[in-house]
């Protein structure tokens, strides 16, 4: 199916399952349907089955999205207390359409019981809630994580109840995107997906074997299996100079318990950084803007130790100790632990890396112990001079038998939603749909909209570098503000995120004299907690420095 009509489809109303390759465009048609609802201001609740799959959309794990967590059943009690949280009562029952990417991850049980949720918290008791759902994924990429001994067909969610009533039309994509050009790495991927890989494929994949890859930083290694990652990392981290932190977990609670949650928590019990150390997030918090899987690197500490991250998205952001807990029905908690939500990430797992795309990979495959591995990894790069195969089993290069005969059912049934469905009457049902939910369908209005969210969107990308032009001229800061439209005191405090962002940018121009910077320093370390707020370090200096030179003081002291 072509990507216009998947997204006609979408647009319509009706429950998709977006399927393809890796490569198709899967999450590109999806982005293009986020953008048309928020144009039209139709509120969209945007997951993923894991952490890292979340980050792509700016989304956030349906498993906190439909307030269940860890869970792996649901009693009525459970779902009488989640009515009782103000902020899932208010999301859930204002639910009009919801995306779920890397549906291959996540377990039936855990589908049906989204389905559960919506249905209980919509009181209607058609498939989730009778709200438009939206699965995307490819089965051939990692299975959902089961019980030891549980089949296939007991974990793949199109095997589940919630998925059969929902009744999705199949798109399956089939033009290829991130394999364009580069036809060895898009044809060996396609005899995965087929189970028919050829003699001449695998030679290709042994010639990778002697690839060198030059690039300015050492490319991302991948192994199968956290032994190997945990090893690298470390060695890298020694290679690294200046001084170590390191980082102990604190826990309290049932002792049993502590010990169950040192097992499934991705966080180590004890971690060591360096500033320059690439690291990745292991926990989700929306409000400081990182989730499972975010990717960075340490790039200072503040005064109390905390770490400073910088990640590839370009967000610096300081790193507190997060708590991972076990609760009760009543909502008490039973044990937790506290740690910095980070681990070393020079190598990751196979596991990690699903739903990410990489300039280039070293990648080793020799230990495969699960069907699907070998395709995840070689199917997040662009091409196979890219890659450097530091080798592979017979399984690196299999995938599972039920994904297989599923996948051609959903060629088939992809083929007869193409085909009985026009996009003039499509077109005719996305606009009754948008009405339905509230939404714009005036011309002028969605304009206007989608100018505010495009004006909004260059505002916060651009800002600070737009600052950063003109600090490059040595302007003084109020020229900088009165020509920007903005208070001195803003641009103090971009100088400040400019400084934590591009260190090698001389802006020593704007350094303020030693006497303001000693003073403004003696009054930060008198300060007990949090020293990041003006106020107290205002008060501290008895108001003899005000909030402008306050702000300048900061961005070139040692963090």
């Amino acid at each position: 199916m072509q990507q216009a009509k998947a997204l006609a489809l979408l647009k319509s109303g009706k429950n998709v399952f977006l399927t393809g390759s890796a490569g198709t465009g899967k999450t590109y048609v999806l982005n293009q349907y986020i953008a048309y609802l928020k144009s039209r201001k139709v509120p969209v609740a945007i997951t993923a089955s894991t952490g890292i799959a979340a980050t792509h959309m700016n989304g956030m794990t349906i498993h906190s999205w439909a307030g269940f967590g860890i869970k792996d059943r649901l009693t009525r009690a459970n779902l009488v207390s989640m009515r009782a949280k103000k902020y899932l009562k208010k999301h859930l029952e204002e639910a009009k359409i919801l995306i779920i990417d890397e549906i291959s991850m996540l377990h039936k049980n855990q589908l049906d019981m989204v389905d559960e949720v919506l249905r209980f918290f919509k009181e209607d008791d058609r498939a989730f809630g009778g709200i438009q759902i939206v699965l995307c994924g490819d089965f051939f990429q990692l299975p959902p994580i089961g019980r030891q001994g549980e089949r296939s067909k007991d974990k793949f969610a199109f095997m589940s109840e919630a998925w059969i009533k929902a009744q999705l039309n199949v798109c399956y994509l089939t033009e290829q995107y991130r394999q364009e050009g580069d036809s060895i790495l898009n044809g060996i991927l396609n005899e995965i997906r087929a189970a028919q890989i050829s003699h001449t494929s695998i030679q290709e994949l042994k010639r990778a074997e002697t690839n060198s890859l030059k690039f300015d930083e050492k490319p991302t290694r991948l192994f199968t299996h956290n032994a190997d990652v945990d090893y690298i990392n470390l060695i890298e981290l020694e290679k690294l100079e200046g001084r170590s932190r390191k980082f102990k977990a604190g826990t309290k609670g049932n002792q049993k318990l502590v010990e169950t949650l040192k097992k499934s928590v991705l966080a180590h019990e004890e971690l060591e950084l360096k500033i320059n150390a690439k690291v990745m997030f292991v926990k989700n918090n929306p409000e400081q803007d990182y989730v499972n899987g975010t990717l960075g690197k340490i790039v200072n500490f503040t005064a109390e130790g905390f770490p400073m991250v910088k990640t590839v998205q370009g967000r610096t952001i300081t790193v507190k100790q997060e708590i991972w807990g076990v609760h009760d029905d009543h909502g008490k908690v039973l044990a937790s632990l506290s740690q910095i939500p980070l681990r070393l990430a020079w190598a990751i797992t196979v596991h990690k890396c699903q739903g990410m795309t990489l300039d280039a990979a070293s990648v080793d495959l020799s230990k495969t112990f699960e069907r699907g591995q070998g395709y995840v990894a070689l199917s997040r790069l662009k091409n196979i001079k890219n890659l450097q195969l530091a080798g592979f089993n017979e399984m690196a290069l299999q995938v599972d038998g039920l994904a297989h005969k599923a996948d051609l059912r959903f060629q088939e049934l992809s083929d007869v939603v193409d085909t009985q469905n026009d996009l003039n009457i499509l077109e005719v049902e996305a606009m009754a749909f948008v009405e339905s939910c509230g939404g714009l369908t005036n011309i002028e209005e969605i304009k206007k909209q989608s100018k505010k969210l495009k004006e909004k969107k260059e505002k916060k990308q651009s800002t600070y570098v737009i600052t950063l032009g003109y600090l490059k001229q040595k302007l003084p800061l109020e020229d900088i503000a009165e020509q920007r439209g903005l208070s001195t005191g803003t641009i103090a405090g971009h100088l400040i995120k400019l400084r934590n962002e591009f260190p090698k940018e001389d802006l020593e121009y704007y350094r303020p004299d030693d006497k303001l910077l000693k003073k403004v320093t003696k009054a930060r370390k008198g300060l007990k907690g949090d020293t990041s707020s003006l106020k107290p370090l205002h008060a501290a200096l008895n108001g003899s420095v005000d909030y402008d030179d306050i702000k300048l003081a900061l961005a070139f002291l040692e963090k």
